[in-house]
C-alpha cells in the first residue's frame, strides 16, 4: 500500500503547551497527514454506513448472522497470529487514562497488562490529549518518575505492566488539528501520535506497538483498522505483523460479526474483550424503541443475565476457536474508609472473576490496583502456573440469534431508586468530564464515559415508553443539581445539566454524548491563529 506525498495543509488549532512540541513534531504531522490522506474518507462512507444499518433495525429488519459471511465461520483451519511478546499471560489487565499518576500506578501494580485509555476514560481536552502520548513516551523511556509538591514519590519499579493503548473510535474528530480546514479523526491522532513516537521503542524495549480497538460494530469497520495497521508498519519501516490489537465487543452488531473481526485483523489480532455496560448501551440504543427491550435498573443487569451469559460465553468460544484471548469485564470498585463495604464489594468482584474463570476467560479488567490481587488470584487457581486457557475450546457452546437478544426474559420497568441513580451519577459524570476528568469515582465506584452513555440512554428509554414520568425525572434533575452546587463550588452545574437534557431528555437519541459535548464545551483555540 502507497500513499502519494501530503501536500495538504496541517494545522495544530490549539494553544501550545507545555512540551507539546515533543510530540506535534513535523514528521509525525507529516506522518498522520498519511493516514489521513489514506483512510479519512473511508471512514466516512463506514459511518454512512452505520446509520443506513441503525435506521434499518430501528425499521425492524430482523439482526442474524451474516449469509455473506458464512464460510469464514464454517472455515475450521484458520488462526489469528500468536500472542506477542508481553500479550501471553494477561490474567489482570489495569484500565485508566494516561495521567502521570496513574501510568506510574498502573504499571506498577502488578498487572500483566494496563490499557492506557484515550478513549472512555480521558476528557479530551487538548492537554489530556498531548499530555497523555507524553506520558507515554516519558514511561517508556523510564523518565516519569516525580514528586509532588507535598514530596510524594512516584517512581516506575522493575517489573511494569504491558502498554496497551486504547484511542478514541471512529465516530469521533480531533477538532484542535485539521487538515485543510477539515477535523482529523480522532482515532487516527491518538493511534498515530502514540505509533510514530513509541512503536520502534516498544520493539526495542522487548514488546510492541500494541492497541485496544474501541466502538466497532462490523467487520469492515475492523478491516478498516487492519489497513491502518499495514500502511502504518510501512510507513515507519517495521515488519507487518508487528501490531497487535484487542477488539472490545461492546455493541450488539459486533457480537454477531466476531469471527469476521478476529478473520480481518488475523495477523494483527490478540483478541476479543467483554465491554460489558458499553454493550447495553449499545442494546438500548439499537432496539431502544421497542418494547420488549426495556431494561430495568443498571444494576439488575448482570452477567448471569441469559443474553449476557450468551454473548460472553460466544466470545469465549470464538476466540479460542480461532487461537485468540478472551479478555473478561470491568470490575470498578473503588475501596473506600468502610471495612464492611468494602469486603461486600470484593466478595462481589471475587464472584465475577470466578464466573469468567470457569467460563474460559484467559485474564479480566479492573479499575483499581487493590483489585490486582483479587483477579489474580482467581485466575490463579484456574490457570496455574499456565499463561491462559486457550485449549479450552467450549464447543459445548451453542448460541443462537434469539440467545444473544433474549432481553425480554430480564426486562421490566426502572424502580425510583434507578431513575434516581442514573440521574445523579450522570450529572455528576458530565459535571467531570467537562472539566477535563474522563474517570471519577462516584459512589464507590470508578466510573468512566461507558457508564454515562448506559445511564442517559436508561433515562431515554424509560421516558419513551412512559415507565418514568418526565415531570418527576425533572424534578429529580432539580435536586440533584442541587445537591451537586452544594458538594462543590466549583461544579459546571448548568453546563452538565445541559449535557444531560440534551442526551436523554429530548425526543430523539443522539448516538453518544461526546462529540456534541466535546465541540460545544471542550474545544478551544487561541483566537489567533498560528
Amino acid at each position: 500500500m502507497s500513499v502519494p506525498a501530503i501536500t495538504r495543509r496541517v494545522e495544530v488549532l490549539a494553544a501550545p503547551g507545555e512540551r507539546h512540541d515533543e510530540i506535534l513534531t513535523p514528521e509525525a504531522l507529516d506522518f498522520l497527514a498519511r493516514l489521513d490522506e489514506a483512510f479519512a474518507d473511508r471512514r466516512l462512507r463506514l459511518f454512512k454506513e452505520r446509520e443506513r444499518r441503525s435506521a434499518n433495525l430501528a425499521a425492524g429488519t430482523p439482526l442474524d448472522f451474516s449469509r455473506a459471511t458464512s464460510a469464514v465461520r464454517a472455515d475450521p483451519d484458520w488462526r489469528v497470529a500468536p500472542p506477542a511478546p508481553g500479550l501471553t499471560d494477561r490474567r489482570v489487565e489495569i484500565t485508566g487514562p494516561p495521567e502521570r499518576r496513574m501510568t506510574v500506578h498502573a504499571l506498577n501494580s502488578g498487572a500483566q497488562v494496563w490499557m492506557a485509555d484515550f478513549e472512555d476514560a480521558t476528557s479530551p481536552t487538548w492537554d489530556n490529549v498531548i499530555g497523555g502520548q507524553l506520558n507515554l513516551l516519558d514511561a517508556i523511556e523510564r523518565r516519569i518518575d516525580f514528586t509532588t509538591p507535598e514530596g510524594k514519590e512516584y517512581r516506575l519499579g522493575a517489573d511494569l505492566a504491558t502498554i496497551v493503548v486504547r484511542p478514541r473510535g471512529w465516530h469521533l474528530t480531533e477538532e484542535h488539528l485539521e487538515i485543510d480546514g477539515r477535523p482529523v479523526p480522532a482515532s487516527l491522532v491518538d493511534f498515530g501520535l502514540y505509533f510514530f513516537h513509541c512503536a520502534q521503542r516498544q520493539i526495542d524495549a522487548g514488546h510492541g506497538p500494541y492497541f485496544y480497538l474501541p466502538k466497532l460494530e462490523n467487520r469492515n469497520e475492523a478491516r478498516l483498522w487492519n489497513d491502518v495497521f499495514v500502511l502504518a508498519q510501512e510507513l515507519l519501516g517495521i515488519p507487518r505483523g508487528t501490531v497487535r490489537a484487542t477488539v472490545l465487543i461492546e455493541t450488539v452488531t459486533a457480537a454477531f460479526e466476531m469471527e469476521e473481526i478476529l478473520y480481518e485483523l488475523r495477523e494483527h489480532s490478540s483478541g476479543l474483550n467483554a465491554g460489558r455496560w458499553d454493550y447495553l448501551f449499545s442494546i438500548i440504543k439499537t432496539f431502544g424503541h421497542r418494547t420488549d427491550f426495556q431494561l430495568p435498573d443498571r444494576a439488575k443487569v448482570t452477567m448471569t443475565a441469559p443474553f449476557m451469559r450468551a454473548y460472553a460465553e460466544l466470545l469465549v468460544r470464538t476466540c479460542h476457536r480461532r487461537g485468540a484471548h478472551a479478555i473478561g469485564g470491568m470490575s470498578a470498585h473503588v475501596p473506600g474508609k468502610d471495612a464492611a463495604a468494602n469486603e461486600a464489594a470484593l466478595a462481589k468482584v471475587r464472584l465475577d472473576k470466578e464466573r469468567e474463570a470457569e467460563d474460559g476467560f484467559d485474564g479480566s479488567w479492573v479499575a483499581h490496583p487493590a483489585l490486582v490481587p483479587v483477579c489474580r488470584t482467581v485466575f490463579d487457581a484456574v490457570l496455574a502456573d499456565r499463561p491462559h486457557q486457550l485449549d479450552r475450546t467450549r464447543e459445548d457452546v451453542r448460541v443462537t440469534a434469539a440467545d444473544l437478544l433474549s432481553v425480554r426474559r430480564v426486562a421490566g420497568p426502572p424502580t425510583a431508586e434507578g431513575i434516581r441513580a442514573n440521574v445523579a451519577v450522570a450529572l455528576r459524570y458530565f459535571d467531570a468530564w467537562l472539566r477535563g476528568s474522563g474517570a471519577v469515582a462516584l459512589y464507590g465506584l470508578m466510573e468512566d464515559a461507558a457508564t454515562a452513555e448506559i445511564a442517559r440512554v436508561q433515562l431515554w428509554q424509560w421516558l419513551r415508553h412512559g415507565t418514568a414520568d418526565r415531570a418527576g425525572v425533572r424534578e429529580i434533575l432539580d435536586a440533584q443539581c442541587a445537591a451537586l452546587a452544594k458538594e462543590d463550588p466549583d461544579a459546571r452545574v448548568a453546563e452538565a445539566r445541559a449535557v444531560l437534557e440534551r442526551t436523554a431528555l429530548q425526543r430523539d437519541l443522539p448516538a453518544f454524548f461526546t462529540p456534541d459535548a466535546y465541540a460545544r464545551h471542550l474545544v478551544r483555540r487561541p483566537e489567533a491563529r498560528a
